[in-house]
């Protein structure tokens, strides 16, 4: 009660509207205070807030005097307010770009938005800066709405935010017409049609209709909210145009900012609809509860980069799935197909290794020595994809997707069996690429370091360097950070490779390469269509080879520009180091400690450099097909159970012991089934729409 008291002491109908605003604020922040540490629940707490509500009205019931400064106070400063920015603004993108928008909420997040002079909108979300003051606010039964609202409206205000309201909606329509008529909008709908025939004119016509000749209309009103709901599905064509031929961030962000736009002009018709204040009290709570949680999620920089970037990403994956197919050693038969061809890359990864060791010890400055070894990869990583060779360490990005593609359907024992499957055919295929490469690569570089020792009469290395090499290949230092950076690199290299395989197919090269004319006058048109589908095929592999190797070669060079000792450790590229040390130290240098401690850093090195990019391929995978948290964990436990009973099918192409897996198969298929009755713990709590 003195709490209640020293705020009715402050409210002053005649005060300017900064210290009327202020006041409301601070009326607000006394009914949702929650002390930092408490004993009570969160429910419990909401009730708490409902009786402080409930109390403060009663109070002023009792004190007609306070009560009438309140309302005086609360009245004219929701008159002065102008609202249709509440109604049209509050909780929608604002800018015209995707990077635009993200700028502007980083910035809010460090500089708060003024209280502007008779903004109604910006007192609002000051008011309720939380997205639990939804659930407060939904809350409130009707009889405390209309109280509430019988001290803090009239008719006369009524009167004036419907007309607001109005001019929201007409504003809302502009903007999602602009949108809707544009090419980038209009090339990617068929069947073509007239500007003027567009649902998002004929919107915006019969809106204008019934707003301006006669609100009270139904059959107006029904044709309007039609107009919606095709414009809502021509957005979902759109979003399956995307999926089929290419996703575009900026077109993304364009349509999630109309259908929000849609999404509000319904609401605010439900609330233009309603005959009188105090019968649509309801709609009225709708409606704020709606701005509350809307403006929660707009100002989440979080929330803004993953609703954008959802549909790339599993573009990206199911264009990645695709390529990691052919990576996945099954059987017997494309197991040795695989060593094969990681052996065929160890071959050319054993000759990129001696020109990366002519270049370092050419000691050119820090950029240009980071430029060539980034030139000898390239050429060394193309060459290797274009005779059909494997490097084993750019798998895990291919195949993860892949295998995230298998956790679709694991509601049954049948998709459980097939993942766990698709698992083990997958790390067989890394222990088969893993091995081609460096038993290949050991080889060749022996070879070369013989042919040095008979051509030059000298080692390939100077011994200080080779023992200076084994200690920097020392599994006690920096080695397994080193191979840890390198697994990140190689994440970052097949994001690239997906991008530009998103990036081909929408901008339609295929297309526009088999019909240029001089490449059809150079070619000829069986050639050119040829060319264009066999880029089509290459332009992934070819954009990652070119990417991964621009990361190995310049990731030292820039870390070391700003005083940081970073290196790249590659599984392949360091067993020829290894090798090469081997061969200048001679063969007794097997019987020292040296020598293991560095052999053991080379096993550290092949496990993160697999390890890290793949588990940063699957987690993206996981998240771009919202695979549930507790899917993911069962299928992590029998994961585990299934390396307990059968290890060997996860290193060699052996059968397994079926009864054994189909124990593991059917236990984990029915704790899927019966976690799947329970709501996921990833989805957020439903609250209920008032009619």
């Amino acid at each position: 009660m003195p709490q209640i008291e020293s705020l009715v002491r402050r409210a002053d109908p005649n005060a300017s509207w900064h210290v009327r605003a202020n006041w409301m604020i601070d009326l607000a922040d006394w009914l949702r205070h929650e002390p930092k540490v408490s004993l009570l629940a969160r429910d419990e707490w909401r009730r708490l807030k409902h009786y402080r509500l409930r109390f403060l009205l009663d109070w002023l019931d009792a004190h007609r005097d306070a009560r009438q400064t309140v309302q005086a106070t609360l009245r004219k400063t929701l008159r002065e307010a102008t609202g249709h920015e509440l109604f049209s603004s509050t909780g929608m993108p604002r800018e015209s770009a995707f990077f635009t928008e993200l700028s502007e909420r980083l910035v809010k997040l460090i500089l708060p938005k003024p209280l502007g002079q008779h903004d109604l909108s910006t007192l609002f979300t000051v008011m309720f800066p939380d997205v639990s003051d939804a659930e407060w606010l939904l809350e409130l039964d009707d009889r405390t709405m209309m109280r509430l609202w019988k001290l803090c409206g009239d008719d006369g205000i009524a009167h004036g935010y419907r007309q607001q309201i109005d001019e929201a909606m007409l504003y809302l329509v502009q903007m999602v017409v602009s949108v809707g008529i544009s090419p980038a909008f209009r090339q990617r709908l068929e069947p073509r049609m007239q500007l003027l025939a567009t649902p998002f004119m004929s919107l915006r016509r019969e809106l204008e209709h019934y707003l301006i000749t006669n609100t009270r209309d139904q059959g107006a009103l029904r044709s309007v909210r039609m107009l919606i709901a095709v414009c809502q599905a021509q957005t979902d064509r759109i979003y399956a145009h995307l999926d089929e031929f290419g996703t575009s961030v900026g077109l993304v962000y364009h349509l999630e900012r109309m259908r929000a736009q849609l999404n509000r002009i319904g609401r605010l018709l439900d609330l233009r609809n309603a005959p009188y204040a105090e019968e649509g009290s309801g709609q009225i709570q709708s409606v704020l509860v709606d701005l509350i949680t809307a403006h929660h999620h707009r100002s989440s920089v979080r929330d803004l980069i993953r609703r954008s970037f959802s549909l790339l990403a599993r573009k990206i994956v199911e264009r990645t799935a695709y390529h990691g197919e052919h990576y996945i050693a099954r059987d017997g038969k494309e197991y040795k197909r695989m060593l094969k061809a990681a052996m065929l890359g160890g071959l050319v990864i054993g000759f990129t290794w001696l020109f990366k060791f002519g270049i370092d010890r050419a000691r050119f400055a820090e950029f240009f020595e980071g430029f060539f070894l980034s030139v000898n990869y390239a050429i060394g990583f193309l060459l290797i994809s274009a005779i059909g060779g494997v490097l084993a360490a750019r798998q895990p990005v291919i195949t993860a997707a892949a295998l995230a593609e298998k956790m679709g359907a694991l509601d049954t024992i049948e998709g459980l069996c097939g993942l766990l499957s698709q698992m083990a055919a997958l790390l067989r295929s890394q222990a088969a690429a893993v091995l081609g490469n460096v038993l290949t690569v050991a080889m060749v570089v022996s070879g070369l370091s013989v042919a040095a020792l008979f051509l030059m009469d000298a080692p390939l290395m100077h011994p200080i360097d080779a023992h200076t090499t084994l200690h920097s290949l020392s599994i006690i230092g920096w080695t397994p950070l080193f191979a840890a950076v390198t697994g990140l690199l190689l994440w970052l290299a097949s994001l690239f490779a997906g991008f530009a395989d998103n990036w081909f197919a929408l901008r339609r090269l295929k297309e526009s390469l088999s019909n240029h004319r001089r490449l059809v006058h150079a070619m000829g048109a069986n050639r050119a269509e040829r060319f264009a589908n066999w880029l089509e095929r290459n332009v992934s592999g070819i954009a990652g080879n070119l990417a991964l190797a621009v990361l190995l070669g310049m990731m030292p060079a820039v870390a070391h520009f700003f005083g940081l000792p970073v290196d790249v450790r590659h599984v392949a590229l360091s067993a020829a180091t290894l090798t090469a040390t081997v061969g200048s130290l001679g063969w007794m240098v097997l019987l020292t400690s040296e020598f293991w401690l560095a052999f053991a850093g080379l096993l550290a090195v092949g496990l993160l450099n697999v390890g890290v990019a793949f588990v940063c391929a699957l987690l993206l995978a996981l998240r771009a097909r919202d695979v549930p948290r507790r899917v993911r964990r069962v299928v992590y436990r029998s994961f585990l159970r299934r390396v307990t009973l059968t290890p060997l099918i996860f290193v060699l192409p052996v059968g397994a012991d079926a009864r054994k897996a189909a124990e593991v198969v059917a236990a984990d298929s029915q704790e899927i089934s019966d976690e799947s009755k329970q709501r996921d713990d990833d989805e957020p709590p439903v609250y209920p729409r008032l009619k």
